[in-house]
């Protein structure tokens, strides 16, 4: 059974003016499947009484995250920008500091850059993955070195929509020259690579601290929340603090120094680990759902997502890119064409340097996040749609095209 969000980003913001006569029955864009599992744990840890930040799911939430990923701790938050927030934080970015983030992602990756009072480097996307461009982020920073120059704190490679980054050599460039290495990974939940450097390793498990996010369209969600995975004892020490309000034990409530109120609950945790439990299940489907859509779009005009070899993505969102157009004439076209069909779509996000909070920011390159932007719209990919229901989103899609000839 699928479960019905409000989240406009499950549904897709479709232009509902257009939709509002149809008798299609509508096809939404990304919701939640929810089984008899998930309602047995949730209802489990309703009736434990520990329905809040304290009991027995978080820990175990963390626990079996840390085996499935193969990182040695795991620290469970309220969200994905949560974590992020967090492993700034824990490792102490001084204010005034770059962080090198994606032009092309969420703004959830961007905003703790603020939290914590450090200045954004924004880094255009290679055309291969849509990730950062670790070519064009290496030259910058070697550039910076010999012209005796501060270096960024953090780089924070985004793994975009489910697509495994090319950081092989900014792994390397980032440990010989000391600066951290935070893998947002909030939409790569399942994702792998197979081959090169990491070949058996799991996005986010690369870096310092990775970040995921169980949001109510992810892969696998806890109807929010998320997770801070590390290797390193310490930091997740203290992020583990940092999300409990920086409490330490001891009589009248002791702080000893500001802290967040980022801790998950134990009702979110038992969704989360029924949802874990299913993870090969919901990966395969979104697998599945993949293939059909690349089979259809070969030898069109729609672009077809990344698919690098070596790199297992698990496609979160299934985003295409529309012909080249005018800006975004086309992915509107195809955006609008979706909704009159009843099919929930949705634009990929806005750059970071075309954002009022970040324009102005330190910037490199820009054309590649721009192109995917104008030409970028996610197509319905959720665990319960059936063949038949792809079928039709596919055949709207080349109903599109052929009305550009």
């Amino acid at each position: 059974m699928s479960a019905q969000s409000s989240d406009s980003a499950s549904w897709g913001n479709t232009p509902r003016a257009e939709t509002a006569n149809s008798d299609l029955p509508f096809i939404p864009l990304a919701v939640p499947t929810i089984t008899d599992h998930e309602v047995a744990r949730v209802t489990d840890a309703v009736k434990s009484g520990f329905v809040s930040s304290v009991g027995p799911y978080v820990a175990e939430f963390e626990h079996t995250f840390a085996e499935l990923v193969g990182s040695k701790y795991a620290v469970a938050c309220t969200s994905g920008t949560a974590a992020i927030h967090l492993a700034f934080a824990a490792l102490d970015v001084p204010r005034g500091a770059d962080i090198a983030v994606p032009d092309f992602t969420f703004v959830g990756s961007s905003n703790p850059v603020a939290y914590v009072g450090a200045n954004a480097l924004l880094v255009d996307s290679d055309r291969e993955t849509w990730c950062l461009d670790q070519d064009l982020l290496i030259e910058a920073l070697e550039n910076r070195k010999r012209k005796g120059e501060a270096l960024p704190a953090v780089v924070e490679p985004v793994h975009i929509l489910g697509q495994p980054a090319r950081i092989d050599r900014l792994v390397e460039f980032c440990l010989s020259n000391g600066i951290a290495i935070v893998e947002d990974a909030a939409e790569s939940l399942g994702a792998t690579w197979s081959d090169g450097a990491f070949a058996g390793r799991h996005t986010g498990t690369i870096g310092t601290i990775g970040a995921f996010s169980f949001n109510g369209n992810k892969i696998a969600t806890a109807g929010g929340g998320g997770m801070l995975v590390t290797d390193d004892a310490d930091l997740a020490a203290r992020a583990k603090h940092l999300s409990t309000q920086a409490k330490v034990p001891d009589i009248g409530y002791l702080h000893d120094e500001v802290g967040y109120n980022y801790r998950l609950t134990n009702i979110a945790a038992a969704l989360g680990l029924a949802q874990l439990d299913r993870l090969d299940e919901l990966k395969a489907r979104r697998a599945h759902v993949a293939r059909r859509y690349d089979k259809a779009f070969a030898g069109t005009a729609i672009t077809a997502p990344p698919r690098v070899p070596g790199f297992d993505a698990t496609y979160w969102l299934y985003s295409v890119l529309a012909p080249a157009g005018i800006g975004t004439e086309y992915r509107d076209a195809l955006w609008k064409h979706m909704g009159e069909a009843q099919i929930g779509s949705r634009p990929l996000w806005r750059p970071l340097h075309m954002q009022p909070p970040w324009q102005g920011s330190a910037q490199l390159g820009g054309a590649v996040a721009e192109d995917i932007f104008n030409r970028g719209l996610s197509l319905p990919c959720s665990y319960d749609l059936t063949d038949a229901e792809q079928d039709r989103v596919i055949d709207v899609a080349l109903e599109f095209l052929s009305q550009l000839r």
